[in-house]
């Protein structure tokens, strides 16, 4: 089986979890031998390393032979388009990259071909949508110079990808939904990405969504028909590889851990709101924000503005080994997701043996059984679930112990064995 891959980032350049479950998932595939060529809109033109060398078996950490290392090597490849995509871009900030990167980038170096002499358009798109619809096009001619089964598309900037990838080679395609707008500006959404959206629904020959959750909002708001979308839940990689070391502690207090992106739909000030809850009931506690977003300022000036500053830290957005070691260093982990489509973080925390607070208005909800779930807007309940996991080491310990049997059985194979099996139908 041949795959031709379209998707926003690739680990260790991340913004969000999509990358992260592009690449569990690509890994768990490549294990059930799939070829798959995974095509990348690349932001930094002077990477240090190309997305190639970051899927060599120097950069991943697996407990198996060098053989299975080279065999999975062999079967994910990467391709870079030269193009300012990235995840969570919105029009007004595109613009803004483009002319830093007009500054930045001599002309003749604007435009990168790919393998097999592929001609590239030699200037972005002036505008978000339009860089979407040029990105499109260099898909669809990937798409004619290629031999593979099926199309993958994840997530709308990658949705007319697909598409013209399918008109170019009449091959089936699969997208995959990780998000919607509906998750990221609500009701109601911006018309132009919902567009996209639908239209990438419409074109598909199979929906993946990552929850039940998220393809009760493709059959309500999109109008799609349920028989044609399938649930695969992420699942998370099982390494620790922080256990065999003593992570120090920069204080003796407990840690409370939000780790994400700091907009309206993580919840983050809710959490603040817990916060100022909880430590009017204990005071042996820090609160710990790791993330970057929009809603960073508002949120300094509120934590300021209730005196919070002895019990608040915010770390800015953390990536690799500090991200590990902030699950490693807290004891209890939140997300308060007003909207959220999966939510991997709660099952990298669970790795590191911390219990975890979800809302009930996430995905990941629906597979966890030994995490508390609350509202995302009940913040008197969440401030009391945070108290109870603090002041009950029995509770705490029997979470942790749920958690890791639970860990067992959310695996990438088991997930990728799904989504072969969608690939096998259509095929």
């Amino acid at each position: 089986m041949k795959v031709l891959m379209f998707g926003w980032e690739f680990p260790p350049h991340l913004s969000g979890g999509l990358g992260t479950a592009c690449f569990g998932l690509t890994k768990g595939l490549a294990h059930r031998k799939v070829d798959i060529t995974f095509v990348l809109p690349r932001l930094l033109p002077n990477a240090p390393d190309s997305h190639v060398k970051l899927l060599g078996a120097n950069r991943v950490r697996v407990k198996v032979g060098k053989r299975k290392i080279k065999a999975f090597k062999d079967r994910v490849k990467l391709i870079d388009v030269d193009s300012p995509l990235m995840p969570y871009l919105s029009g007004d900030e595109y613009v803004v990259l483009l002319e830093s990167l007009k500054r930045q980038t001599p002309p003749e170096k604007q435009a990168v071909e790919v393998e097999e002499d592929v001609p590239i358009p030699d200037n972005y798109g002036s505008d978000l949508m339009s860089e979407i619809v040029r990105y499109s096009i260099v898909a669809a001619t990937i798409a004619r110079n290629r031999k593979f089964d099926v199309i993958h598309a994840h997530d709308w900037m990658t949705f007319l990808a697909g598409i013209e990838a399918k008109r170019a080679s009449g091959r089936p395609l699969v997208v995959h939904v990780h998000s919607l707008e509906y998750d990221r500006s609500g009701d109601p959404p911006n018309q132009n990405i919902y567009d996209i959206e639908r239209a990438g629904m419409l074109a598909a020959d199979m929906i993946i969504a990552v929850s039940h959750y998220t393809k009760d909002i493709i059959v309500k708001k999109y109008g799609i028909l349920e028989s044609r979308v399938r649930v695969v839940h992420n699942a998370v990689s099982q390494e620790n590889r922080l256990r065999e070391f003593k992570i120090r502690r920069p204080f003796k207090e407990k840690i409370v851990l939000f780790l994400g992106r700091l907009t309206s739909q993580k919840g983050p000030d809710y959490f603040l709101d817990a916060a100022r809850k909880v430590i009017g009931q204990i005071r042996n506690v820090r609160f710990v924000m790791a993330g970057g977003g929009d809603m960073f300022p508002r949120m300094v000036d509120r934590m300021a503005m209730l005196r919070l500053g002895e019990y608040f830290h915010f770390t800015g957005f953390l990536r690799g080994a500090d991200v590990e070691r902030m699950y490693a260093m807290s004891d209890v982990y939140v997300m308060p997701s007003v909207s959220e489509p999966f939510g991997i973080t709660p099952l990298e925390a669970m790795v590191y043996n911390v219990p975890v607070i979800v809302s009930k208005q996430s995905g990941v909800a629906e597979i966890l059984d030994h995490a508390i779930k609350v509202d995302f807007w009940d913040v008197d309940a969440l401030a009391e679930s945070i108290i109870k996991v603090l002041t009950d080491r029995e509770f705490a310990k029997a979470m942790v112990e749920g958690s890791s049997k639970q860990l067992s059985m959310i695996k990438w194979e088991l997930a990728a064995d799904e989504v072969l099996s969608v690939y096998n139908e259509l095929v």
